[in-house]
């Protein structure tokens, strides 16, 4: 709790403005140029499941060397507290990683099954889960406009289910059957759930256990986290079968064999840019906080799924839309307003 304390109570200055920039930076350019390209993969003829899993945290080497040189400049911590177990964060990170393995495969089914639109207004739902999960395990208030958050992005999803236009075909797409497309919808549902689990148990290691605040530790959990995931997904890669076949979707690929490679590449590249700022506002903020900015590319997705993939933007996902972006600016004011709270009680603290 007394790093918590610390953390709000610090002032913040321009370079801690300037790092949450950059972290949210990260999250929405990764966040959404890594979606795309992960629909542009089952689009134009992918069609492995893990593959697409692996992809999406296969990319950690890229993050070694940055990590070494943040260990080599960063200053040993002189806290005189006891650091924790590496037993004890070695069976935490390795059971995060274990659950983000099958979340990327849950993600890629998902993706696979619906629309890039209708997926990823349907990952709205991570803010709520997010917020059930930090109540008991971070002890997050609920305010009425948290509440009013958690029912506007619950309604946003529902309506969903009722849309029909996504199971038909378009230019760009095949049709979708209507059990493919509750199949997706589950598979996205429980994913987001997961999701928001991992979230809220990541802002709990950061404050109860680590309670070092560095950011060589953030490294440090995404990197262990990404390689057991890593694990996960290539043995499931091997087991289901589906690397037999990858060397004729790559000749079969209708972009051609380098653009299915650098599509690829580029996901992992971009998931690893996303990791970065979404851990890096938990450690930085909360993971409700992280979980927000994460959700101001709702509208950013959809839209240029429109443009890229022809999805089509009826009146069922429009109210979808209005209603998740209402959620998350009501998510957003209750922030503000705890900001405005914890100001004035620093101010009175100061001056008394």
């Amino acid at each position: 709790a007394s790093s918590l304390k610390t953390k709000q109570d610090t002032p913040k200055d321009f370079w801690w403005w300037l790092k949450i920039a950059l972290y949210t930076v990260g999250v929405l350019l990764g966040q959404s140029a890594a979606l795309l390209l992960g629909r542009l993969y089952f689009l134009k003829g992918g069609n492995s499941k893990w593959m697409s899993s692996v992809v999406q945290v296969l990319g950690f080497p890229v993050l070694i060397p940055f990590y070494i040189f943040i260990t080599m400049k960063e200053d040993e911590d002189d806290d005189d507290r006891k650091p924790p177990s590496p037993y004890t964060l070695g069976a935490i990170y390795a059971s995060l990683g274990l659950i983000i393995g099958l979340n990327c495969f849950l993600y890629s089914v998902g993706l696979q099954n619906l629309p890039v639109s209708t997926y990823t207004l349907l990952c709205a739902s991570q803010l709520a889960f997010n917020s059930f999960f930090s109540y008991f395990i971070n002890g997050q208030k609920f305010t009425p406009f948290v509440v009013n958050s958690l029912v506007l992005l619950t309604i946003s999803s529902v309506l969903l289910v009722f849309n029909k236009d996504d199971t038909s075909s378009s230019s760009t797409a095949p049709a979708i059957s209507r059990v493919k497309y509750i199949i997706g919808f589950l598979c996205t549902l429980t994913s987001s759930a997961l999701y928001g689990v991992v979230l809220s148990v990541t802002q709990f290691v950061f404050t109860r256990v680590v309670k070092r605040q560095t950011f060589k530790q953030v490294m440090e959990m995404i990197i262990t986290e990404n390689v057991v995931a890593s694990v996960v997904t290539v043995v499931g890669l091997f087991a289901s079968g589906e690397w037999r076949s990858i060397d004729r979707e790559m000749d079969a690929y209708r972009l051609g064999t380098v653009p299915y490679l650098m599509v690829l590449i580029w996901i992992a590249v971009f998931w690893q840019m996303f990791s970065i700022g979404a851990v890096g506002l938990i450690f930085e903020v909360s993971s409700l906080f992280s979980n927000s900015i994460s959700a101001v590319g709702l509208p950013i997705v959809p839209i240029m799924a429109v443009f890229f993939f022809n999805d089509k933007m009826n009146g069922i996902k429009g109210v979808s839309m209005a209603l998740a972006v209402w959620g998350f600016v009501s998510y957003v004011y209750q922030y503000y307003v705890d900001g405005q709270k914890s100001d004035k009680k620093t101010l009175d603290e100061a001056s008394s």
